[in-house]
């Protein structure tokens, strides 16, 4: 019921969000153009309520199913929810999850389970669902300087371009301005042992939908236990869904549970962990206007060391319906460790504006020095 109440609430805000950003793609490396993908996550999963809404719809016999359901409903959906085009919701969300959008009635969800898993995966299904992952790996002359860092920008989900815009150029201006290497990318071929080898830290820019293909998980896992470092921003811990346990539970320790909307963008106060080793160049508090992210699970019990708490007191932490999204304690950037790999994420960032702040630069800069180097120390 959370995850289908914070979808409800941001359907209201969507289309009006897509239509003034601007979407593209990015990325600024040529690549060496792979054989098609094979293993992609549920490539050969049977078909159910469970399966991520894309892939149903990519299925004319599954979607026939659906329509059976709920007649005429898919047709009056958004493009950017019923899209079998990445960037789309449909890649992050379920029909579970999707069916008080249809108007299906619950009592017709076991009824449509067991239809859907009758119906078998076709060899045209599995092309279809890995369609949206690639094996393509960037090449290029990384520059002069330390450290190499990957900016990594695949979105099968959701894509607010102007945010993913603003947070890439402050990144680039700041590896300008602090002698980085940076390479620019929204290829996953990238995700191989030989390719991140070459990079002490990878930054997920609002990444958003599932986008690692099996082996691509595998070789960052490795790549994270054997010393790497991921900084996430905003977007990368925002999917109502996730068809990896693991990068939402143990990798950022979190499951989104929704933002405030009424309104969406409320100013707030943040409060600073100052016995944090990443809190030396930031103010013991500040505040700022952005679109504050709640959590149904608390990064704390999956053995995050906080950094950034939010103030509840000092904003409406109410979405659509009336929703309740307070967490009492409620963290908004955070360290964690997997294996000898350092992992931060924030939850700031939705905002343009939030990328010039003063407050959140010098986090971000810090967060980036910390997670590129091996030799830091990541518990506290």
């Amino acid at each position: 019921m959370r995850v289908k109440q914070a979808f409800l609430g941001c359907i209201a805000v969507l289309a009006a969000t897509l239509a003034a950003s601007g979407i593209a793609r990015a990325d600024t490396t040529k690549a060496v153009i792979a054989k098609a993908v094979t293993d992609c996550p549920l490539r050969d999963a049977p078909f159910s309520v469970g399966s991520p809404l894309i892939d149903i719809l990519l299925s004319p016999a599954a979607r026939a199913v659906l329509d059976k359901a709920a007649p005429g409903r898919l047709d009056k959906l958004p493009p950017f929810f019923a899209s079998t085009t990445p960037p789309t919701f449909a890649a992050i969300l379920s029909l579970r999850e999707a069916v008080d959008i249809l108007q299906i009635k619950p009592d017709m969800i076991a009824t449509i389970d067991a239809e859907l898993k009758a119906l078998p995966v076709t060899a045209a299904d599995k092309v279809a669902r890995c369609a949206r992952y690639d094996n393509d790996v960037p090449i290029s002359t990384l520059p002069a300087g330390r450290p190499r860092l990957l900016l990594f920008e695949k979105i099968n989900g959701f894509r607010y371009g102007a945010s993913v815009n603003a947070a890439r150029e402050a990144l680039q201006a700041m590896a300008n301005r602090k002698g980085w290497s940076m390479l620019v990318t929204d290829k996953a071929g990238a995700f191989n042992r030989a390719t991140l080898a070459k990079f002490d830290a990878v930054i997920w820019n609002n990444v958003s939908g599932d986008v690692l293909t099996l082996s691509q998980r595998r070789a960052f896992q490795d790549y994270l236990a054997r010393g790497g470092g991921l900084v996430g921003m905003h977007g990368t811990a925002g999917d109502p869904v996730y068809f990896w346990d693991w990068y939402a539970d143990m990798l950022i320790g979190a499951r989104f549970k929704g933002h405030p909307q009424t309104p969406q963008f409320q100013e707030a106060r943040i409060a600073v962990n100052k016995a944090h080793p990443l809190a030396s160049a930031l103010p013991a508090e500040w505040r700022m206007t952005d679109e504050w992210y709640s959590f149904s699970t608390n990064p704390r019990a999956a053995g995050a060391d906080v950094l950034l708490t939010l103030d509840e007191s000092s904003y409406q932490p109410v979405g659509m319906m009336d929703q309740d999204l307070r967490m009492g304690d409620h963290p908004l950037a955070w360290t964690n460790c997997i294996g000898k790999g350092r992992i931060f994420y924030s939850a700031i960032g939705h905002m343009p504006e939030t990328y010039s702040q003063p407050e959140h630069v010098a986090l971000l800069e810090t967060a980036i020095d910390w997670a590129a180097n091996r030799r830091a120390v990541c518990k506290p």
